[in-house]
């Protein structure tokens, strides 16, 4: 009926393995969650800051309120001067910029 002092250290050291096969699921979710969310939300966020820093005039884009311009001048402190009928120009911020729809040539040297 009592338990003998070997018996008792025995079920102890068990517990320990199963400590660790534990942590296992919990690891395993989170490298999961690393490839299908984290690591395609950190490429889509690179993408966007390489189009917005290839940003050039007469480029045609669209921010992220939807209206359809075309770049007229783009400054150094993060805006772009866009015109979006003739004769109105307005300025937007350039991370405001979802997408690229025309992009113009480089000029030749």
């Amino acid at each position: 009926m009592f338990a003998t002092p070997a018996y008792a250290q025995a079920a102890g050291a068990a517990g320990a393995g199963s400590a660790i096969a534990s942590f296992v699921p919990l690891i395993l979710i989170f490298v999961i969650m690393y490839f299908l969310m984290i690591r395609p939300q950190q490429k889509k966020l690179k993408e966007h800051k390489a189009m917005v820093s290839a940003l050039r005039r007469g480029d045609q884009i669209v921010t992220q309120g939807g209206i359809v311009g075309k770049v007229t001048k783009v400054q150094e402190d993060g805006m772009v001067e866009v015109e979006i009928a003739e004769g109105v120009k307005v300025k937007v911020l350039k991370h405001t910029i979802s997408q690229v729809l025309n992009r113009t040539e480089a000029a030749a040297a």
